[in-house]
């Protein structure tokens, strides 16, 4: 391994948070020097991500945390954005295309298949305590002399 570096910040559930979390994610992928699309493809991801914390995870008015982590090894990023929900009951099905927790509030889905498109490898882990989606990207662009 030649560079390892990570952030971690937490933020509340609430949707003026999803900008915040893009940004914040796209400015520390910026030391391994990302293309103009490789940085928005994470932004995307992350989006999707983060929205889904804000309105599936925390159904009441109360409003929890979202735990944002970005970790680079290499040419590497791994993102995984966590909440403290109420969980994904089946998570084969949310990853589905156009399914949503919330029909009745016009969503177009969970946006799996969006992280996916975006990103090389994405998990998500779900249970009554909460979800965490780990996504992972290379950075092609990146150069040797710059991981070293």
């Amino acid at each position: 391994m030649k560079y390892s570096n990570y952030m971690e910040v937490t933020f509340k559930a609430l949707s003026v948070n999803e900008g915040f979390a893009r940004v914040c994610v796209a400015s520390f992928c910026v030391q391994l020097e990302p293309s103009v699309d490789e940085i928005t493809d994470i932004k995307t991801a992350v989006s999707e991500a983060v929205t889904n914390c804000v309105v599936h995870a925390y159904p009441t008015s109360v409003k929890g945390d979202v735990i944002l982590r970005c970790e680079l090894e290499d040419d590497v990023v791994t993102i995984t954005v966590t909440d403290k929900g109420v969980g994904i009951k089946d998570v084969e099905k949310a990853r589905e295309p156009f399914y949503t927790s919330k029909p009745s509030a016009e969503r177009s889905g969970m946006g799996f298949t969006v992280m996916e498109s975006f990103m090389d490898d994405v998990q998500v882990l779900s249970n009554s305590f909460g979800t965490s989606v780990k996504m992972t990207k290379r950075i092609k662009s990146v150069s040797s002399e710059k991981v070293g």
